[in-house]
């Protein structure tokens, strides 16, 4: 047991990361039916549909899940009524302050982290009352933080600054990044682009295969006039680097991205016109596979790694 498995009352300190289009129940249940923390994430779906995810996940599983709420979701005042409702337990919440919300959901009984990507926001949350914080580093996929911060670099910087649990994020897929990232500080390990790649992710086949192909360079972190997100290189893509080149207003980015890119990539597994988000460390997925199979191989070699660790000692 440590401070993350205490916390969310779970046999293994991973927890999957919430991400849109990919994180339906059958994920979620399939990672809390594991040992791990399953996640639903809230981001690519209307409230009612939620909902529906959220009743599923709980004929899925008894054990404890989840749900990420990005906090600039324009229905979050329902979002957050359905949560409360349906008695979810554990909340993450991304993208906003979380002060905006950490007491309504506490007051509730209900155990809330946020998502941060610099020392300064982590400090904040801390101060905002959430139970634990998820540092995410510039190698993760989809949406990131602006100061570009990696993995190995924020991870050490935040525990300098916080008390709280304190969970990983960012370039972790393996049983090896997760004991490095805890020698550096961390209690926990958030893993999103593995989880893309599984068996029950509801992300669209193509994009899974696409997973597959990634290699080191395949993936950019671009449109920040925006919100700053990792895509795959792809037709798309190439269609934001051809803009830049024009010095873009922002309007006109605007217009290009459109509406439903995210979806029309990796749900609807359009290669060319939608938007593929995965993080640098899809260059060493090679497989798409069951939940229960990535997490036990995740803990073997953990077990592997943490013995060989021994042969470093001096």
């Amino acid at each position: 047991m440590n401070k993350i498995t205490q916390l969310f009352k779970i046999k293994y300190p991973i927890i999957q990361g919430g991400m849109i289009w990919n994180s339906g129940y059958k994920l979620a249940s399939a990672v809390s039916n594991a040992g791990g923390l399953g996640l639903i994430g809230a981001g690519s779906m209307y409230p009612e549909v939620l909902r529906e995810h959220i009743q599923k996940c709980k004929k899925a599983t008894d054990k404890p899940f989840g749900v990420n709420i990005p906090m600039l979701y324009p229905n979050i005042e329902e979002i957050m009524n359905i949560v409360v409702e349906e008695g979810v337990k554990i909340v993450f919440t991304s993208a906003g302050n979380p002060k905006t919300w950490a007491s309504f959901l506490k007051e509730k009984g209900i155990t809330v982290v946020h998502v941060v990507s610099s020392s300064v926001f982590a400090l904040k949350a801390e101060q905002a009352g959430v139970d634990a914080i998820v540092a995410e580093g510039f190698e993760a996929g989809g949406h990131n933080g602006r100061d570009e911060t990696t993995t190995l670099t924020l991870i050490p910087m935040v525990k300098e600054k916080v008390q709280i649990p304190l969970i990983a994020a960012g370039g972790i897929a393996t049983g090896r990044g997760m004991l490095a990232a805890m020698v550096l500080g961390a209690d926990g390990v958030q893993v999103g682009s593995r989880f893309a790649a599984s068996v029950e992710s509801s992300s669209h086949d193509n994009f899974k295969q696409t997973i597959l192909n990634v290699k080191e360079g395949d993936t950019q972190l671009t449109l920040k006039e925006l919100a700053p997100v990792r895509l795959i290189k792809n037709k798309f893509y190439q269609d934001v680097q051809d803009l830049y080149e024009r010095c873009p207003s922002k309007e006109e980015l605007v217009q290009l991205l459109g509406r439903a890119r995210a979806k029309k990539g990796m749900f609807e597994g359009d290669l060319e016109e939608g938007e593929l988000e995965i993080g640098q460390i899809a260059g060493i997925i090679h497989e798409i596979l069951p939940v229960e199979k990535i997490i036990q191989q995740m803990m073997a070699d953990f077990e592997i790694a943490s013995k060989e660790k021994a042969k470093f000692e001096f």
